[in-house]
């Protein structure tokens, strides 16, 4: 019988932090943004966002989403 090692868990990094988002992390959040053309429809492409607890306790997040938002070029920097 062939044995295969399967790996239950894949940790996450934290987009605004680069800390490693644990496995008992339950007040992490990832947010999936959707890419669109011109014409407003969904091309099968997306950017993902992770978020630790840490910074969401804080209340950072809304700041983090918003500058890396702008990095990405989702938003327009003034």
């Amino acid at each position: 019988m062939d044995s295969k090692n399967v790996e239950l868990y894949t940790p996450r990094k934290c987009s605004a932090t680069n800390r490693l988002i644990t496995a008992k992390d339950h007040a992490s959040v990832q947010i999936n943004i959707g890419h669109v053309n011109a014409e407003g429809i969904y091309n099968g492409e997306q950017t993902i966002f992770a978020f630790c607890g840490f910074l969401r306790n804080n209340g950072q997040s809304d700041a983090a989403l918003n500058r890396l938002a702008q990095q990405k070029g989702f938003l327009k920097s003034f």
